[in-house]
């Protein structure tokens, strides 16, 4: 099992801080960080590639490729960014591979950015709260790996009001790994609905806008605030269609990706 994390130039960065934003629930991590990819018009640096990833092919005009993620660079007010960002993460079936594929990428991706100055990792992801999605207004969730981290985003509106839960996939490990080798983070998760697999806009806003009030980030919203108005209008018609009963994650283990 490899994963290989290749940059186009060798590069050092300025106590750099990380955003991952992978596929998982509600995608709303990856609506957040794609969303700053073409809003600061970030420079690509890295492609992932990881024998973890589906065993699949892309192509693009005729031409073939394999499915790879990607690592931007972005500077602003003398600090740097670095975001994570594609179309796949390692897989959370037991079927599809061995767990410990899920390491070798985490660990991949945590040394290659620690040698090269990482400072701080910010997950973004979704956490299911069920049908409630449709009838409030999205929080954010916020765990870290010290209470540094922890007040800082209390601080910005983030809560922590789960006792005891678990973070799977890149959105938990890379964080775990990255606080063994000295880095720490915290994992921001916008509340959100597992049905809406074509993605929460209106939660990714939510994170966009505590990433803003912490980082100071320049920012036009105009085009989120407008998907996430669209999601909401159909938050009525949807709410008629969910005929199962409200999931809802009982008090205790929450799971989040």
């Amino acid at each position: 099992m490899t994963t290989d994390v290749n940059f186009m130039k060798e590069m050092k960065f300025n106590n750099a801080i990380l955003f991952t934003g992978l596929p998982g629930i509600g995608l709303v991590g990856k609506i957040a960080v794609d969303y700053m990819l073409k809003e600061f018009k970030c420079e690509k640096v890295a492609e992932v590639v990881s024998d973890s990833f589906p065993p699949s092919v892309h192509t693009k005009k005729g031409i073939i490729g394999l499915i790879k993620d990607e690592i931007y660079y972005y500077s602003f007010n003398d600090q740097d960014f670095l975001f994570l960002a594609g179309p796949v993460q390692p897989s959370l079936d037991v079927r599809m591979g061995a767990m410990q594929e899920h390491y070798e990428f985490a660990n991949a991706i945590v040394d290659s950015l620690k040698q090269r100055g990482l400072k701080e990792i910010n997950t973004l992801a979704g956490i299911n709260v069920g049908d409630k999605r449709l009838i409030e207004e999205p929080k954010i969730v916020v765990a870290s790996t010290s209470k540094k981290y922890l007040d800082v985003w209390k601080g910005h509106g983030a809560i922590n009001d789960r006792p005891e839960g678990l973070i799977s996939g890149a959105a938990g490990l890379i964080l775990g790994i990255g606080s063994q080798k000295g880095i720490d983070g915290s994992c921001l998760m916008g509340e959100t609905n597992a049905k809406l697999i074509y993605g929460d806009h209106g939660s990714a806003k939510k994170l966009l806008e505590m990433l803003t009030k912490r980082y100071g980030f320049k920012l036009d919203m105009g085009k989120i605030k407008k998907e996430a108005k669209e999601i909401e209008k159909a938050f009525t018609q949807l709410s008629k269609q969910f005929e199962e009963p409200d999931d809802k994650p009982a008090d205790g283990l929450s799971y989040v990706r």
